[in-house]
């Protein structure tokens, strides 16, 4: 991502810590939202980062460690499957990014937030539509959300097994649906969609 002078490092340069959030697993029938906030360093750029669903697995996997290693801080946050069938789907994404930015160990002077929504706190922050392609640390946050839900959704097909949960992540793919349809819900299974609702009634 090509974004040498953008607000996000100046206002870094000016000694506030300026951090991104986004959030991962809207749109599966199944496991929680996971979202990631993160704190970059200006002084350590990060080469290649983008929208997490622009990048190769592989690509991920390689700017995840970096991530890790170069920023000043990151935190993971997420909203359970309980939470989302009670609250719906994009309020529990806004509680994720909260409880994200909320375990950062620096709190943040300015936090970005993907999207057009942002969660009830009193941070200063501004929403911005597409802000993984735009703002560096949304798009570091985006990489480490989804890689973070990944790992869990392959574990938790050992748990469940017949979904093929490791392959689709949890989002409705066609296998999915043909598993659902045999099997039936599973306790990981989001309730108020619609697929799995209907299979409830």
């Amino acid at each position: 991502m090509d974004c040498p002078l953008s607000e996000e490092i100046i206002d870094s340069r000016n000694g506030r810590w300026i951090a991104g959030t986004d959030e991962v697993g809207r749109g599966p029938l199944a496991g929680e939202v996971v979202a990631a906030a993160v704190i970059l360093d200006p002084a350590t750029p990060i080469p290649g980062l983008n929208d997490s669903k622009k990048l190769s697995d592989k690509q991920r996997q390689q700017l995840v460690i970096l991530i890790k290693e170069r920023a000043l801080a990151l935190a993971i946050g997420r909203s359970s499957v309980m939470e989302i069938d009670s609250m719906n789907i994009l309020q529990a994404s806004l509680l994720a990014m909260r409880r994200a930015v909320e375990a950062l160990p620096l709190r943040p002077q300015l936090v970005y937030v993907d999207g057009n929504h942002l969660p009830d706190w009193r941070y200063k922050s501004k929403a911005i539509v597409r802000g993984d392609a735009k703002i560096p640390a949304i798009a570091a946050a985006s990489v480490l959300a989804k890689v973070t839900r990944d790992l869990e959704m392959k574990a938790l097909d050992s748990l469940h097994p017949g979904y093929g949960l490791a392959k689709h992540k949890g989002y409705p793919t066609k296998q999915h649906l043909e598993a659902l349809a045999k099997l039936g819900p599973s306790p990981i299974h989001r309730k108020s969609f619609a697929p799995v609702s209907a299979l409830l009634r």
